[in-house]
């Protein structure tokens, strides 16, 4: 990775792979998310070492409440924990966390840590994590369109004045466009991760489950990402002066 080359402004993790990495050391599925969840904080310290300045991580599907009732019971407790002791330090960094996702069922706890959080955070300058849980990328469509359908029932807006500017703006958080999805595992699909914001993003799978994805496989990553094209639909001798 060379930092003097063209860095992703807004990078996506789909943390995948935690509890297949457990079980194959013979290891409970919740063992996984433990490990998985001392991985990112790492991990995101390098991230805005490296001056990435937005990053959105898929921590919880709105389609894993469908797991065990234990696990997803695990997971929820496992939020709290991290959002108000582990991810509190990114205070210190200067990191402004945000939330995407529905409240509902989030149990009442994970939903004031999240605020909390939030809250905590909000003078952040550094960097901003978006954190997506109970979230499904199709949902913030169904949500933002009937968003901007009450403004327009309300006079506040109208039919024509509705552009893509004003989808952006009410999506769950107005960021810029992802510049980057790196799932691991190996799977290769995007599971209903901000299809919206990810319409040009370039994409990577590595064949590492989340755990093991160490501070140097994120940097062969974004050489990866640094080494690619992106025409943006234009000719490529016209996109020259991008790389």
């Amino acid at each position: 990775m060379n930092q003097n080359q063209k860095m992703p402004t807004h990078i996506g993790i789909i943390m995948d792979g935690n509890g297949r990495w457990a079980q194959e050391r013979g290891k409970p599925r919740s063992f996984g998310h433990q490990e998985g969840a001392k991985n990112l904080k790492k991990l995101l310290y390098h991230i805005y070492d490296c001056k990435i300045p937005y990053v959105s991580l898929y921590a919880f599907s709105t389609e894993n409440f469908q797991r065990s009732k234990e696990e997803v019971t695990f997971l929820m407790n496992l939020f709290v924990t991290l959002f108000r002791k582990e991810l509190k330090s990114l205070k210190d960094l200067g990191v402004k966390v945000v939330f995407s996702g529905r409240k509902e069922p989030l149990p009442s706890k994970v939903w004031n840590a999240m605020q909390e959080l939030e809250e905590s955070t909000k003078e952040g300058s550094r960097g901003v994590l978006n954190i997506c849980i109970n979230y499904g990328g199709q949902y913030e469509l169904v949500d933002m369109a009937k968003k901007i359908a009450n403004q327009v029932q309300e006079g506040k807006l109208s039919i024509d004045e509705i552009t893509k500017e004003v989808i952006e703006k009410n999506m769950y958080q107005s960021l810029p466009p992802l510049d980057f999805i790196i799932r691991t595992s190996g799977e290769m699909r995007i599971s209903n991760f901000m299809i919206y914001q990810a319409a040009y993003a370039e994409y990577y799978f590595p064949n590492i489950y989340f755990p093991a994805f160490q501070t140097s496989d994120f940097d062969e990553a974004i050489l990866t990402y640094q080494n690619r094209n992106r025409r943006f639909g234009k000719n490529e001798e016209k996109n020259l002066s991008n790389q």
